[in-house]
Protein backbone atom coordinates (compact mmCIF):
# COMPACT_ATOMS: atom_id res chain seq x y z
CA UNK A 1 0.00 0.00 0.00
CA UNK A 2 0.91 3.87 -0.75
CA UNK A 3 -0.04 7.09 -0.61
CA UNK A 4 -1.25 8.92 -3.88
CA UNK A 5 1.61 11.41 -2.68
CA UNK A 6 4.00 8.43 -2.36
CA UNK A 7 3.22 7.34 -5.91
CA UNK A 8 3.47 10.61 -7.43
CA UNK A 9 6.61 11.38 -6.22
CA UNK A 10 7.86 7.67 -7.22
CA UNK A 11 6.97 9.11 -10.94
CA UNK A 12 7.71 12.85 -10.60
CA UNK A 13 3.76 13.83 -10.99
CA UNK A 14 1.89 16.01 -9.34
CA UNK A 15 -1.45 15.44 -7.04
CA UNK A 16 -4.64 16.84 -7.87
CA UNK A 17 -6.89 15.78 -5.21
CA UNK A 18 -6.19 14.20 -1.70
CA UNK A 19 -2.67 12.91 -1.44
CA UNK A 20 -3.16 10.64 1.89
CA UNK A 21 -5.34 8.76 -0.50
CA UNK A 22 -4.09 5.17 0.58
CA UNK A 23 -3.33 2.96 -2.65
CA UNK A 24 -3.73 -1.07 -2.92
CA UNK A 25 -3.21 -1.88 -6.45
CA UNK A 26 -3.68 -1.18 -10.06
CA UNK A 27 -6.58 -1.85 -11.97
CA UNK A 28 -8.27 -1.33 -15.45
CA UNK A 29 -10.04 1.83 -16.13
CA UNK A 30 -13.15 -0.16 -16.14
CA UNK A 31 -12.77 -2.57 -13.14
CA UNK A 32 -10.91 -0.22 -10.55
CA UNK A 33 -12.75 0.66 -7.55
CA UNK A 34 -11.56 1.98 -3.82
CA UNK A 35 -8.47 1.66 -2.95
CA UNK A 36 -7.28 1.36 -6.97
CA UNK A 37 -5.03 3.56 -8.83
CA UNK A 38 -6.05 3.11 -12.68
CA UNK A 39 -4.37 4.76 -15.98
CA UNK A 40 -5.20 7.10 -19.35
CA UNK A 41 -2.49 6.85 -21.92
CA UNK A 42 -4.30 7.27 -25.05
CA UNK A 43 -6.70 10.04 -25.10
CA UNK A 44 -9.49 7.45 -27.01
CA UNK A 45 -10.01 6.35 -23.49
CA UNK A 46 -10.73 9.74 -21.72
CA UNK A 47 -14.44 9.37 -22.11
CA UNK A 48 -13.86 6.24 -19.17
CA UNK A 49 -13.08 8.90 -16.57
CA UNK A 50 -16.84 9.95 -15.87
CA UNK A 51 -17.46 6.63 -15.34
CA UNK A 52 -14.35 4.75 -13.04
CA UNK A 53 -14.75 3.95 -9.68
CA UNK A 54 -11.19 4.02 -9.05
CA UNK A 55 -9.58 6.26 -6.68
CA UNK A 56 -7.14 7.83 -8.72
CA UNK A 57 -5.86 7.80 -12.60
CA UNK A 58 -2.73 8.50 -13.69
CA UNK A 59 -3.48 10.58 -16.50
CA UNK A 60 -1.16 13.64 -18.83
CA UNK A 61 -1.25 17.02 -18.34
CA UNK A 62 -4.23 18.96 -19.18
CA UNK A 63 -6.51 15.99 -18.28
CA UNK A 64 -9.75 17.20 -16.06
CA UNK A 65 -11.63 14.57 -14.44
CA UNK A 66 -14.01 16.17 -11.47
CA UNK A 67 -14.67 14.17 -8.52
CA UNK A 68 -11.42 11.99 -9.17
CA UNK A 69 -8.05 12.18 -7.75
CA UNK A 70 -5.20 12.62 -10.46
CA UNK A 71 -1.92 12.10 -10.69
CA UNK A 72 -0.44 14.53 -13.61
CA UNK A 73 2.34 13.77 -15.68
CA UNK A 74 4.49 13.75 -18.83
CA UNK A 75 4.77 9.88 -19.68
CA UNK A 76 1.09 8.01 -18.27
CA UNK A 77 2.18 4.50 -19.91
CA UNK A 78 5.99 5.14 -18.07
CA UNK A 79 3.90 5.98 -14.72
CA UNK A 80 1.59 2.83 -14.99
CA UNK A 81 4.54 0.74 -15.42
CA UNK A 82 6.60 2.14 -12.29
CA UNK A 83 3.54 2.18 -9.96
CA UNK A 84 3.14 -1.27 -10.88
CA UNK A 85 6.20 -2.51 -10.25
CA UNK A 86 6.25 -0.95 -7.08
CA UNK A 87 2.61 -2.16 -5.51
CA UNK A 88 2.99 -5.50 -6.74
CA UNK A 89 6.45 -6.70 -7.79
CA UNK A 90 8.19 -8.72 -4.70
CA UNK A 91 11.61 -10.33 -5.25
CA UNK A 92 11.20 -13.42 -3.20
CA UNK A 93 13.46 -13.96 -0.04
CA UNK A 94 17.26 -15.87 -0.93
CA UNK A 95 17.03 -19.51 0.27
CA UNK A 96 20.24 -20.47 -1.11
CA UNK A 97 21.09 -23.82 -3.42
CA UNK A 98 18.17 -26.11 -2.19
CA UNK A 99 17.89 -30.06 -2.19
CA UNK A 100 17.78 -31.41 -5.34
CA UNK A 101 19.99 -29.01 -7.02
CA UNK A 102 23.33 -30.37 -8.78
CA UNK A 103 26.17 -27.84 -8.49
CA UNK A 104 29.71 -28.20 -9.40
CA UNK A 105 32.41 -28.42 -5.99
CA UNK A 106 34.24 -25.64 -8.41
CA UNK A 107 31.23 -23.65 -8.80
CA UNK A 108 31.05 -20.29 -6.72
CA UNK A 109 27.67 -19.21 -5.50
CA UNK A 110 26.35 -16.04 -3.99
CA UNK A 111 25.03 -17.07 -0.30
CA UNK A 112 22.03 -14.66 -1.50
CA UNK A 113 21.20 -16.34 -4.35
CA UNK A 114 18.60 -18.93 -5.00
CA UNK A 115 19.01 -22.20 -6.38
CA UNK A 116 15.53 -24.56 -7.26
CA UNK A 117 15.47 -28.03 -7.41
CA UNK A 118 16.76 -29.72 -10.70
CA UNK A 119 19.02 -26.93 -11.59
CA UNK A 120 22.59 -28.13 -12.97
CA UNK A 121 25.29 -26.06 -12.25
CA UNK A 122 28.63 -26.90 -13.84
CA UNK A 123 32.49 -26.34 -12.94
CA UNK A 124 33.66 -23.01 -12.34
CA UNK A 125 30.20 -21.36 -12.87
CA UNK A 126 29.66 -18.01 -11.29
CA UNK A 127 26.42 -17.03 -9.86
CA UNK A 128 26.23 -13.15 -8.49
CA UNK A 129 24.27 -12.28 -5.68
CA UNK A 130 20.48 -11.62 -5.42
CA UNK A 131 20.24 -14.04 -8.86
CA UNK A 132 17.45 -16.85 -9.02
CA UNK A 133 17.64 -20.20 -11.19
CA UNK A 134 14.00 -21.43 -11.52
CA UNK A 135 13.69 -25.17 -11.76
CA UNK A 136 15.67 -26.82 -14.65
CA UNK A 137 18.03 -24.33 -15.63
CA UNK A 138 20.97 -25.74 -16.86
CA UNK A 139 24.55 -23.79 -16.49
CA UNK A 140 27.70 -25.22 -18.37
CA UNK A 141 31.45 -25.51 -17.18
CA UNK A 142 32.51 -21.53 -17.19
CA UNK A 143 29.83 -19.96 -17.60
CA UNK A 144 29.11 -16.66 -15.52
CA UNK A 145 25.83 -15.01 -14.27
CA UNK A 146 25.83 -11.56 -12.72
CA UNK A 147 23.54 -10.27 -10.10
CA UNK A 148 19.73 -9.77 -9.52
CA UNK A 149 19.22 -11.94 -12.45
CA UNK A 150 16.05 -14.56 -13.11
CA UNK A 151 16.62 -17.58 -15.38
CA UNK A 152 13.09 -18.99 -15.41
CA UNK A 153 12.32 -22.55 -15.83
CA UNK A 154 14.14 -24.81 -18.26
CA UNK A 155 16.94 -22.18 -19.04
CA UNK A 156 20.04 -23.51 -21.05
CA UNK A 157 23.03 -21.58 -20.95
CA UNK A 158 25.96 -23.14 -22.53
CA UNK A 159 29.75 -23.16 -21.66
CA UNK A 160 31.60 -20.06 -21.07
CA UNK A 161 28.93 -17.39 -21.68
CA UNK A 162 28.67 -14.43 -20.08
CA UNK A 163 25.43 -12.80 -18.67
CA UNK A 164 25.29 -9.56 -17.10
CA UNK A 165 23.68 -7.91 -14.24
CA UNK A 166 19.54 -7.74 -13.49
CA UNK A 167 19.37 -9.91 -16.84
CA UNK A 168 15.83 -11.92 -17.22
CA UNK A 169 15.38 -15.15 -19.27
CA UNK A 170 12.10 -16.32 -19.89
CA UNK A 171 11.41 -20.33 -19.85
CA UNK A 172 13.43 -22.53 -22.41
CA UNK A 173 15.38 -19.61 -23.89
CA UNK A 174 18.72 -21.33 -25.10
CA UNK A 175 21.71 -19.20 -24.78
CA UNK A 176 24.83 -20.40 -26.54
CA UNK A 177 23.55 -22.97 -28.69
CA UNK A 178 25.88 -23.79 -31.60
CA UNK A 179 26.20 -21.60 -34.40
CA UNK A 180 24.59 -23.26 -37.73
CA UNK A 181 27.89 -23.32 -39.53
CA UNK A 182 29.07 -25.78 -41.80
CA UNK A 183 31.58 -26.25 -44.72
CA UNK A 184 30.68 -27.84 -48.04
CA UNK A 185 32.52 -31.25 -48.88
CA UNK A 186 31.10 -32.37 -51.97
CA UNK A 187 27.54 -33.26 -51.79
CA UNK A 188 27.99 -33.28 -47.93
CA UNK A 189 28.51 -30.65 -45.53
CA UNK A 190 31.56 -30.79 -42.45
CA UNK A 191 30.62 -29.02 -39.00
CA UNK A 192 32.50 -25.95 -38.40
CA UNK A 193 33.16 -25.95 -34.37
CA UNK A 194 31.56 -22.78 -32.53
CA UNK A 195 34.51 -22.22 -30.28
CA UNK A 196 32.76 -18.39 -29.42
CA UNK A 197 30.57 -17.48 -26.88
CA UNK A 198 27.57 -15.18 -26.17
CA UNK A 199 27.69 -12.17 -24.11
CA UNK A 200 24.14 -10.53 -22.63
CA UNK A 201 25.07 -7.15 -20.95
CA UNK A 202 22.99 -5.36 -18.22
CA UNK A 203 19.47 -5.01 -18.03
CA UNK A 204 18.40 -7.65 -21.13
CA UNK A 205 15.41 -9.42 -20.92
CA UNK A 206 14.89 -12.61 -23.57
CA UNK A 207 12.00 -14.06 -24.07
CA UNK A 208 10.36 -17.69 -24.00
CA UNK A 209 11.95 -20.48 -26.07
CA UNK A 210 14.19 -17.70 -28.10
CA UNK A 211 17.78 -19.22 -29.14
CA UNK A 212 21.18 -17.35 -29.41
CA UNK A 213 23.46 -18.72 -30.86
CA UNK A 214 27.20 -18.75 -30.15
CA UNK A 215 30.11 -17.21 -31.71
CA UNK A 216 32.27 -19.56 -34.39
CA UNK A 217 35.07 -17.87 -32.89
CA UNK A 218 34.30 -14.26 -30.86
CA UNK A 219 31.05 -13.33 -29.33
CA UNK A 220 27.52 -13.04 -29.84
CA UNK A 221 26.66 -9.69 -28.14
CA UNK A 222 23.13 -8.60 -26.86
CA UNK A 223 23.74 -4.66 -25.71
CA UNK A 224 23.03 -3.08 -22.18
CA UNK A 225 18.93 -2.80 -22.40
CA UNK A 226 17.89 -4.93 -25.38
CA UNK A 227 14.49 -6.61 -24.94
CA UNK A 228 13.91 -9.95 -26.96
CA UNK A 229 10.60 -11.56 -27.47
CA UNK A 230 9.33 -14.97 -27.61
CA UNK A 231 10.77 -17.20 -30.04
CA UNK A 232 13.63 -15.23 -31.52
CA UNK A 233 16.34 -16.27 -33.51
CA UNK A 234 19.73 -14.88 -32.83
CA UNK A 235 22.70 -16.22 -35.31
CA UNK A 236 26.38 -16.82 -34.61
CA UNK A 237 28.39 -13.47 -34.05
CA UNK A 238 25.42 -11.23 -33.90
CA UNK A 239 26.06 -8.14 -32.47
CA UNK A 240 23.00 -5.78 -31.56
CA UNK A 241 23.61 -2.39 -29.48
CA UNK A 242 21.98 -1.14 -26.34
CA UNK A 243 18.30 -0.32 -26.12
CA UNK A 244 17.19 -2.59 -28.99
CA UNK A 245 14.10 -4.10 -29.24
CA UNK A 246 13.28 -7.27 -31.30
CA UNK A 247 9.72 -8.53 -31.80
CA UNK A 248 8.69 -12.41 -31.50
CA UNK A 249 9.83 -14.46 -34.27
CA UNK A 250 12.14 -12.07 -35.83
CA UNK A 251 15.33 -14.38 -37.08
CA UNK A 252 18.58 -12.81 -37.20
CA UNK A 253 21.15 -14.32 -39.75
CA UNK A 254 25.03 -14.86 -38.57
CA UNK A 255 27.72 -12.12 -38.48
CA UNK A 256 24.73 -9.10 -39.07
CA UNK A 257 26.01 -6.06 -36.83
CA UNK A 258 22.85 -4.16 -35.25
CA UNK A 259 23.04 -0.58 -33.92
CA UNK A 260 21.36 0.92 -31.02
CA UNK A 261 17.57 1.65 -30.23
CA UNK A 262 16.46 -0.57 -33.30
CA UNK A 263 12.87 -1.86 -33.46
CA UNK A 264 11.96 -4.93 -35.47
CA UNK A 265 8.74 -5.82 -35.92
CA UNK A 266 7.56 -9.50 -35.43
CA UNK A 267 8.74 -12.16 -38.20
CA UNK A 268 11.01 -9.48 -39.46
CA UNK A 269 13.96 -11.45 -41.51
CA UNK A 270 17.73 -10.31 -41.24
CA UNK A 271 20.34 -11.30 -43.65
CA UNK A 272 23.43 -12.20 -42.59
CA UNK A 273 26.65 -10.34 -42.84
CA UNK A 274 24.91 -6.95 -42.92
CA UNK A 275 24.85 -3.46 -41.28
CA UNK A 276 21.64 -1.81 -39.68
CA UNK A 277 22.42 1.78 -38.47
CA UNK A 278 20.97 3.21 -35.14
CA UNK A 279 17.64 3.95 -35.07
CA UNK A 280 16.12 1.64 -36.97
CA UNK A 281 12.86 0.63 -37.36
CA UNK A 282 11.55 -2.87 -39.66
CA UNK A 283 8.08 -3.70 -39.37
CA UNK A 284 6.22 -6.96 -39.39
CA UNK A 285 7.64 -9.64 -42.11
CA UNK A 286 9.82 -6.71 -43.18
CA UNK A 287 12.77 -8.40 -45.23
CA UNK A 288 16.21 -7.17 -44.83
CA UNK A 289 18.62 -8.65 -47.66
CA UNK A 290 21.11 -5.25 -47.88
CA UNK A 291 22.88 -2.89 -45.36
CA UNK A 292 20.61 -0.27 -43.57
CA UNK A 293 21.49 3.23 -42.94
CA UNK A 294 20.68 4.76 -39.52
CA UNK A 295 17.32 6.93 -38.57
CA UNK A 296 14.95 4.74 -40.97
CA UNK A 297 11.37 3.42 -40.89
CA UNK A 298 10.93 0.36 -43.19
CA UNK A 299 8.35 -2.05 -44.49
CA UNK A 300 7.82 -4.46 -46.68
CA UNK A 301 10.27 -7.45 -48.31
CA UNK A 302 12.27 -6.35 -49.58
CA UNK A 303 12.27 -3.17 -46.98
CA UNK A 304 11.25 0.20 -48.30
CA UNK A 305 10.84 3.26 -46.62
CA UNK A 306 7.26 2.67 -44.84
CA UNK A 307 5.34 5.24 -46.17
CA UNK A 308 6.06 4.12 -50.05
CA UNK A 309 5.73 0.15 -48.82
CA UNK A 310 1.63 1.40 -47.38
CA UNK A 311 1.14 3.04 -50.92
CA UNK A 312 2.14 0.35 -52.73
CA UNK A 313 0.38 -2.57 -49.95
CA UNK A 314 -2.90 -0.17 -51.02
CA UNK A 315 -2.42 -1.50 -54.89
CA UNK A 316 -2.34 -5.17 -54.13
CA UNK A 317 -6.25 -6.12 -53.50
CA UNK A 318 -6.04 -4.33 -56.98
CA UNK A 319 -3.51 -6.12 -59.08
CA UNK A 320 -5.87 -8.51 -61.05
CA UNK A 321 -8.08 -5.72 -61.79
CA UNK A 322 -5.12 -3.97 -63.03
CA UNK A 323 -4.13 -6.91 -64.99
CA UNK A 324 -6.90 -7.37 -66.92
CA UNK A 325 -7.16 -3.44 -67.68
CA UNK A 326 -3.50 -3.54 -69.04
CA UNK A 327 -4.28 -6.74 -71.08
CA UNK A 328 -7.23 -4.94 -72.53
CA UNK A 329 -5.43 -1.89 -73.39
CA UNK A 330 -2.69 -3.91 -74.93
CA UNK A 331 -5.21 -5.69 -77.45
CA UNK A 332 -6.49 -1.75 -78.21
CA UNK A 333 -3.12 -0.85 -79.16
CA UNK A 334 -2.74 -3.26 -80.89
CA UNK A 335 -6.07 -2.81 -82.63
CA UNK A 336 -5.32 0.80 -82.90
CA UNK A 337 -1.71 -0.25 -84.91
CA UNK A 338 -3.49 -2.35 -87.67
CA UNK A 339 -6.14 0.18 -88.53
CA UNK A 340 -2.71 2.73 -88.46
CA UNK A 341 -1.10 0.25 -90.80
CA UNK A 342 -4.11 -0.43 -93.08
CA UNK A 343 -4.09 3.08 -94.06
Amino acid sequence: MATLKELAELVGGKVIGEPTTDILRVAPVDEAGPGDITFIANPKYLSKLAKTEASAVIVAPDVEAPGVALVVCDNPYLAFAKVLTYLHVRRPDPRGVLPGACVAATASVATDATVHPGCVIGERVSVGPGTILHPGVVLYDDVSVGEDCTLHAGVVVREECRIGNRVIIQPSAVIGADGFGFAPDGSRYFKIPQVGRVEIEDDVEIGAASCIDRAALDVTRIGRGTKIDNLVQIGHNVSIGEDSIIVAQVGIAGSTEIGRHCTFGGQAAIAGHVKIGDNVMIGAKGGVSNSVAPNQVLSGSPVMPHKEWLKASMSFAKLPEIRKDVTRMKRRLEELEMLIKER
